[in-house]
């Protein structure tokens, strides 16, 4: 495949050009409020089937990232008392990389109208729309799950609610380097029309 057409006048730019920076390669400086803020604000605008506004954000920045990895090392050692050294490392560190991370939480519970599953997809919408908005303010970014973000403890330690899930940790800072292009698919190969028989 060609690489993406680098002209930043084009209006889709900031879409073809996405590409996702590994935590481990993003560091200072970060958003400042003022950026963040508008980096937020484009976030939330997504499709929402009845406005239910399912999602919320947590912020983990500064110290709270040391002090999260080490939760994180405090469960693996309960979760995996044969965990190696590499293991443990990499829990204690798995927040300390970026200088920001957004985790978007997916309100869930009952709602008569409105499906879980078209809620969560909201959350996800978000995800995706951080990563978008943060590569638009000239950051880096990577949207990463990992064992965390279904462990029922880490989810007390973050504050969620009984109904609320982790939909995503977003990662934000400045590239380290510049992250290389992938393959990406042919859209025209997932294209089919339908027709009535």
């Amino acid at each position: 495949m060609s690489p993406v057409d680098p002209d930043s006048s084009d209006e889709l730019h900031f879409l073809n050009a996405r590409r996702s920076v590994p935590a481990k390669q993003l560091g200072e400086p970060g958003p400042d409020p003022a950026t963040l803020a508008r980096i937020l604000a484009a976030a939330v605008r997504v499709p929402d089937h009845g406005k239910r506004v399912p999602f919320r954000f947590i912020r983990i920045a500064g110290q709270a990232r040391h002090a999260l990895g080490e939760r994180l090392v405090a469960r693996t050692r309960v979760r995996d008392p044969q965990a190696g050294d590499g293991a443990i490392e990499k829990d204690r560190n798995r927040f300390a990389h970026a200088p920001l991370v957004l985790v978007v939480v997916a309100k869930q519970g009952f709602d008569e109208k409105i499906p879980e599953s078209e809620r969560f997809s909201t959350a996800a919408c978000v995800c995706f729309a951080l990563l978008q908005a943060a590569q638009a303010c000239g950051f880096g970014a990577q949207w990463l799950t990992g064992w965390p973000a279904y462990d029922p403890e880490i989810a007390g330690v973050l504050g969620l609610a009984e109904d609320e899930r982790i939909s995503g940790f977003l990662h934000i800072g400045t590239p380290k380097l510049e992250a290389p292009e992938r393959d990406r698919p042919d859209p025209q190969s997932l294209l089919t029309d339908w027709s009535p028989a």
